[in-house]
């Protein structure tokens, strides 16, 4: 930033030295004459010294727009998942070429999941762009492992994306990240051959296990057996400053609402055709899977004419209510890792734009099925005509907005399900031992609270 500075100071006092030499040739040119003619051949000689000067200061101006800023040269390392690393390579590479610098750019897969873990452990050692869910930035800002956005691309987003997104990528006061996605949640894929009910879990299990289909749900995931609790009431919540620091919780699991809905999730674990899972690619004989966007490209390979999707199901109390399955609804965001050279930081705060702008926002939504963040892209009519973001679309009015979670909170709500997949905890267990598991994830809430 100090050399574009600089530069732009050389170039303003060239300007100004440029304009006083016109100023005061205009004035020595334009004495007062006794003659018509004589004013007439000075007037004419002004012009034309004016306009030379003016020519004189054009290459002035050129110079300084060329050099306005210099970018330097190296590699640029990003870290995207799995299934976008080639497309991302393709638009990093063109822009790059497009750019004219002098930057190699290598794309690694590395999941939003994984992404801010593997920063906070090394900063240094991390990508210069990577994307991210929603959920870790608080942990990346208390870090150190994201760059602000200036009031240029901070304006840039704003004016651009959902404000949802907007909302997702902001610590405070200040945007941290470029949001990539609207779609960071998660609803039913369904064999239509064999799920003739998708909005009940009880009837979603009984026809997956009439037709000998699997039905994957991962229970073991934080992320996912939210879906439960949110749905009864139960609830889970943190407060954060601008620092990201936790400084509040909600938690009430440990709770009757707590309690209906860890019964009606180890009933459902309990099912003989329950598979622990969510993703698609490893995935077999699917008669229901609760997943999300990503993944929705390989789940219409894998169904085919068969392919249908919905909101998440209800499933019925022990209380004898029903309830809406919920869940999390949350972003995808990109972000820039703090650089040492002006160039550099700039170059990255450019691609990083141009990598979740309209255009690329929509390659990724054709490849991958990723439901775009940005206005523009929402527009699209193949977007709007889109199944899976239907789906999710309905399933979001029931979820809550994913805030910002301590990272050790997802292996202590994950714990939940873990418990009952290993036979710890089962549908004969007493309420007073479920309670006292969920007492388990309540207190530790209480324990993140600095």
């Amino acid at each position: 930033m100090k050399m574009k500075k600089l530069v732009a100071l050389i170039a303003t006092a060239a300007m100004t030295m440029s304009l006083t030499a016109c100023g005061g040739a205009a004035t020595e040119t334009a004495p007062a004459e006794d003659t018509a003619a004589a004013e007439t051949t000075e007037a004419a000689t002004a012009e034309d010294t004016a306009a030379a000067e003016t020519t004189e200061a054009a290459p002035a101006e050129d110079t300084a727009a060329t050099e306005e800023f210099d970018y330097g040269s190296g590699s640029i390392t990003i870290w995207a998942a799995d299934n976008v690393v080639d497309l991302t390579q393709q638009l990093a590479d063109k822009f790059i070429a497009d750019k004219g610098v002098d930057y190699t750019v290598v794309v690694e897969a590395c999941g939003e999941g994984d992404a801010a873990s593997n920063m906070i452990t090394d900063v240094e050692a991390g990508a210069d762009i990577y994307g991210f869910a929603q959920d870790q930035l608080a942990r990346l800002v208390a870090a150190g492992a994201l760059q602000p956005l200036n009031a240029e691309f901070g304006d840039w987003v704003t004016a651009n994306n959902d404000a949802g997104s907007v909302n997702a990528a902001t610590a405070g006061s200040t945007i941290y990240a470029f949001p990539l996605t609207s779609d960071n949640g998660y609803f039913l894929y369904y064999d239509k051959s064999a799920v003739t009910d998708p909005s009940s879990l009880e009837k979603i299990l009984e026809d997956c296990e009439a037709a000998g289909k699997n039905f994957y749900f991962d229970a073991d995931s934080a992320w996912y057996n939210a879906a439960f609790f949110f749905a009864t009431g139960a609830n889970c919540t943190f407060e954060t400053d601008d620092a990201g620091a936790f400084t509040g919780t909600t938690a009430s699991y440990a709770s009757d609402a707590g309690l209906v809905a860890y019964k009606a999730m180890i009933n459902m674990i309990e099912s003989p055709i329950f598979v622990d899972g969510s993703a698609a690619g490893e995935a077999t004989n699917v008669g229901a899977i609760v997943d999300g966007t990503w993944d929705s490209s390989a789940l219409q390979e894998i169904l085919g004419d068969n392919y249908a999707c919905a909101k998440l199901p209800s499933f019925k109390g022990s209380d004898g209510k029903d309830y809406q399955l919920s869940g999390f609804g949350g972003f995808k965001l990109m972000g820039v890792k703090p650089q040492t050279e002006g160039g550099k930081l700039k170059l990255c705060y450019e691609l990083a734009q141009y990598l979740s702008d309209t255009d690329a926002q929509l390659e990724r939504f054709n490849a991958q099925g990723w439901g775009p963040s940005n206005v523009a892209a929402q527009a699209d009519p193949a977007v709007k005509a889109d199944p899976a973001l239907s789906a999710l679309a309905e399933q979001l009015a029931f979820t809550i907005p994913q805030g910002q979670y301590p990272g050790e909170w997802w292996d202590l709500a994950g714990a939940l399900g873990k418990d009952v997949e290993s036979g710890t905890i089962t549908s004969s267990s007493s309420d007073d031992d479920l309670m006292a598991e969920l007492k388990i994830h309540d207190d530790g809430c209480q324990s993140y609270i600095q």
